[in-house]
């Protein structure tokens, strides 16, 4: 979603300056009139084609910052003190020019919510308004300490899934450079003894000749589709067709669809159940979900739930409305509105998928494994077996002389 910057009076008629990110310039309006800000002046900030400006902070530094707060407040230092102490002892020189441009804001009378606001490429939506409701609360350091527990599984999460595919990744790379290597440096080491002869080669032998020969010659233009190839999925994939596109593909992929489906409303829940107990309004908080879904076609989903919401609709009837979330998920947030414990049952039905993720993952592993090495295994056979056939043969026919 594009940001837009603004210039509002809140409540109390303080003048504020702050970025929000939404689909449009009235939906941005929407959002702010609901804080029940007086705008002032909004437009849209251009970001630079494919890059956002702006220091990007790591989650883990966010992480240690949410801690570090949270215990310094809970002690009673003062907010512009806590933030200035964090930001001269932290490593990351990002995080400590983001937190020095928010303490002087505090420091003039802005509201750490707003402050933060303003860095939208480190504080996300979704941080920057369960800040919001500690600051309304008075409860900023209960706030602070849900913030970080929620960053630190999401980002474990997220852990899980990058170091499953580190292995098979890792084996593809390096069978790749392996293959080019005995194309291009062995290969032609035998050419010139199969030339010697004087008959036509195999057939596979030959293939492998004619390949060798192009890597070595017109290796560069392959490289430059590859490197083509890369670009034009990248820009696709930024534009809201193309990302739409993806996210619906992955979804239907075998294994990796369902694995896709469980990581999402894993975060799907935790995001809504830490909103919930932070006292962020459900309509809000669906809004915030939607973002930071992570595919597009569950955010449409999460959207079009919260537009029925909106009418006077609950949650779960919503939910199953759109047919994407699992019916167990449904019968649980249902269970949760009866009783008046949705935040519980959420963080229940997070925990309950970040295992099967676990889960998920190990199982796909042991099978990603075997089969990649068998197929690199094969052709890397196929290579050294071109190789000899001739030599083969040759033998083959000294020893019938």
């Amino acid at each position: 979603m594009p940001p837009f910057r603004y210039k509002a009076k809140n409540p109390e008629g303080r003048v504020l300056e702050g970025s929000i990110e939404a689909e449009t310039e009235d939906a941005a309006r929407l959002v702010l009139r609901q804080r029940k800000f007086t705008i002032l002046e909004i437009k849209k900030v251009s970001t630079g084609g494919f890059f956002r400006k702006g220091p990007k902070v790591k989650m883990g530094d966010i992480c240690i910052f949410s801690r570090q707060l949270a215990t310094m407040v809970a002690s009673g230092l003062p907010l512009v003190s806590a933030i200035g102490i964090i930001a001269d002892q932290t490593e990351s020189k990002n995080l400590r020019t983001v937190l020095l441009q928010v303490r002087d804001d505090v420091s003039a009378g802005v509201n750490v919510s707003e402050a933060l606001a303003k860095h939208p490429n480190a504080f996300e939506s979704l941080y920057v308004n369960m800040v919001r409701a500690g600051e309304t609360g008075g409860s900023l350091d209960t706030i602070l300490e849900r913030l970080s527990t929620y960053l630190e599984k999401s980002e474990a999460l997220q852990g899980k899934i990058k170091s499953a595919m580190i292995y098979p990744i890792g084996i593809i790379v390096v069978s790749v450079v392996v293959v080019v290597f005995l194309m291009v440096a062995v290969v032609p080491t035998f050419k010139s003894v199969f030339s010697s002869f004087g008959k036509a080669l195999p057939l596979p032998t030959q293939i492998l000749v004619d390949t060798s020969d192009f890597l070595q010659t017109k290796g560069h233009y392959l490289l430059g589709v590859v490197a083509g190839a890369v670009f034009g999925f990248t820009a696709f994939k930024r534009t809201a067709y193309g990302s739409r596109f993806l996210d619906a593909l992955v979804l239907k992929l075998p294994l990796f669809g369902s694995l896709t489906l469980r990581f999402t409303v894993a975060r799907f829940s935790r995001t809504l159940g830490t909103l919930q107990k932070s006292g962020v309004p459900i309509l809000e908080s669906m809004d915030i979900v939607a973002k930071t879904a992570g595919n597009k076609i569950i955010e449409e989903a999460i959207l079009k739930a919260r537009t029925s919401m909106r009418e006077g609709e609950g949650v779960a009837v919503p939910l199953k409305a759109t047919k994407v979330f699992p019916a167990m998920v449904i019968q649980m947030v249902g269970v949760g509105e009866e009783t008046g414990k949705l935040d519980d049952m959420l963080m229940r039905i997070a925990d309950f998928y970040d295992r099967e993720v676990d889960t998920a993952v190990e199982g796909l592993l042991k099978m990603i494994e075997p089969i990649t090495m068998v197929v690199l295994g094969g052709i890397v056979a196929l290579i050294v077996l071109g190789m000899y056939m001739p030599m083969f043969e040759m033998g083959g026919m000294a020893g019938g002389g």
